[in-house]
């Protein structure tokens, strides 16, 4: 065999998934569709309205609403540049010029916008470049010409970093720019939004856990820091778990302060830390000087027991946040909301203040938390807006529809109400007004589009699990009374369609 036929006769390698990801598929997106039409429903009834924020934005965004030390941001994210297809970015010294030169057009022509324009500041870019060109030339009067090559590459680098976007690790920094954006501050107070889709982070997959993974989540923006809204959040969720039937719920609550008492407790949790240092695993002595209340989140067993002897931060909240803490333990109390306190329940990020809480379910293992939150009144100031009250969760769903599978929610198919058997060329109009009145009635009608032999249709209505067969064929044509087959006993009735579908409503 030639070379060439050989080529001919090989197949193109088989596409997969992404590792991280994976395709969500009948029956299993029925459940996955319950869920998220229960969350609409459920969450409608506390007023809330659907944000859909775009999935990707600028790095920095996450990187002050997350923080640019987590792992979230500086290990997980998908980050890329944005590129405009005028402007190719160069660092080798040969280009520099070509590149300046594309840089001043672009200013003039307004594609580079007066903040780019005051961040990168054209007239450093120009003086920068002077003293390279010089240096090329031979005429450099520079004692360090590497830190010049180096200076002016840095230069570029900055306005190529200032493009820099990234999928969404998580959606309420979205939340907060929209908004921001928005005026929303101008709306009636407070601005109560869900929303639900993808998040992206690069994690190890494992159960439960995806590289693209959904998320569902409420936000409640502006207003004030009534005890009362804490507790409605709580409430809104808890009811929604309740109507999914999710087994083995178990809310953790939680006050971790505010920005006058929870740096004296951090402090103090950290002079406690360096006495039990050398006891303490490499993670957690990092996080000592890193983040102390991190510590707190330790899973390592040979640290339980030196957790526990901690100073909690219950005991060290000041008179406002104690009050406030109780009080929201008060209206949970109201609304029949079941809660156990957790004072190892803790956020890392300075903006968090306050209620933090935490959902756990069944079936998931030691990693069984599918829903945390918490109140972060200083996130909107953070990200360029007004002071705003905040607070909000998320929930996994993929790790929820875990836990509802393993707990026996698993989906079950949906077979066809009624599968139209069609035979001879008289019956096939019959048929697709049939199909077309069927469906208009709010049923499920599967319509084979040739002929079918009457054994291979009842076969084929079998095993896409129909209830029903419609027989219609020339008789059927020509009386107007449709013979309607009840696949699970074989009985037989005839039928006019007004009768058909009075039936169907009542079976």
């Amino acid at each position: 065999m030639s070379e060439g036929a050989a080529k001919k006769e090989e197949k193109p390698g088989k596409f997969q998934a992404i590792r991280g990801t994976r395709d969500l598929l009948p029956p299993e997106t029925a459940l996955w569709n319950r869920v998220e039409q229960t969350a609409r429903e459920i969450f409608g009834t506390f007023g809330y309205g659907e944000i859909r924020p775009p999935i990707f934005e600028p790095t920095e965004l996450f990187a002050r609403a997350v923080g640019g030390e987590t792992d979230i941001v500086s290990k997980e994210m998908y980050t890329f540049v944005d590129r405009s297809e005028k402007l190719e970015l160069h660092t080798s010294i040969g280009n520099l010029g070509v590149f300046l030169q594309k840089v001043r057009q672009l200013y003039k022509s307004g594609e580079i916008s007066q903040e780019s324009q005051d961040q990168m500041g054209l007239e450093l870019v120009e003086n920068q470049s002077k003293k390279v060109n010089d240096l090329l030339a031979g005429t450099s009067k520079s004692e360090d010409a590497s830190r010049d090559i180096y200076t002016l590459i840095m230069l570029f680098e900055a306005l190529r970093l200032g493009n820099d976007i990234s999928l969404r690790p998580e959606a309420t920094a979205s939340a907060c720019r929209a908004y921001i954006e928005h005026n929303m501050q101008q709306l009636p107070q407070p601005v109560k939004l869900y929303y639900m889709g993808p998040m992206f982070r690069r994690e190890r997959p494992q159960k439960g856990r995806y590289r693209q993974f959904y998320q569902i989540g409420a936000e409640v923006l502006g207003g004030t820091d009534a005890p009362a809204i804490d507790a409605e959040v709580i409430e809104m969720v808890m009811t929604f778990f309740e109507k999914l039937e999710l087994k083995g719920v178990q809310l953790s609550v939680n006050s971790i302060g505010c920005r006058e008492c929870r740096p004296k407790y951090v402090e103090l949790l950290r002079a406690e830390l360096l006495k039990v240092k050398d006891k303490l695993g490499p993670d957690s002595q990092r996080r000592i000087d890193t983040n102390p209340l991190r510590v707190l989140d330790s899973k390592v067993k040979e640290e339980q027991a030196i957790i526990e002897k901690l100073p909690r931060i219950g005991d060290h909240l000041c008179k406002q946040c104690a009050d406030h803490y109780a009080a929201v333990k008060r209206e949970l109390d109201l609304r029949g909301v079941k809660y156990r306190e957790n004072w190892r329940l803790v956020r890392g990020l300075d903006y968090y203040m306050r209620t933090t809480f935490e959902i756990t379910a069944q079936g998931l293992g030691s990693q069984d938390a599918v829903c945390g939150g918490g109140r972060y009144d200083g996130l909107v100031e953070l990200l360029g807006g007004p002071p705003t009250k905040g607070i909000g969760f998320a929930i996994g769903e993929d790790r929820l529809i875990l836990s509802l599978q393993e707990s026996g929610k698993a989906p079950v198919a949906q077979g066809r109400d009624v599968y139209i058997a069609w035979m001879g060329e008289n019956a096939r109009g019959t048929a697709v007004r049939a199909a077309k009145a069927l469906r208009s009635a709010g049923f499920s009608v599967e319509l084979p589009p040739v002929e079918q032999k009457f054994g291979k249709a009842l076969g084929q209505a079998d095993k896409l699990g129909a209830k029903y067969a419609l027989i219609l064929g020339d008789n059927e044509v020509t009386s107007g009374e449709w013979t309607l087959k009840t696949l699970a006993d074989g009985t037989q009735q005839k039928l006019t369609e007004p009768q058909l579908l009075d039936f169907l409503r009542k079976s």
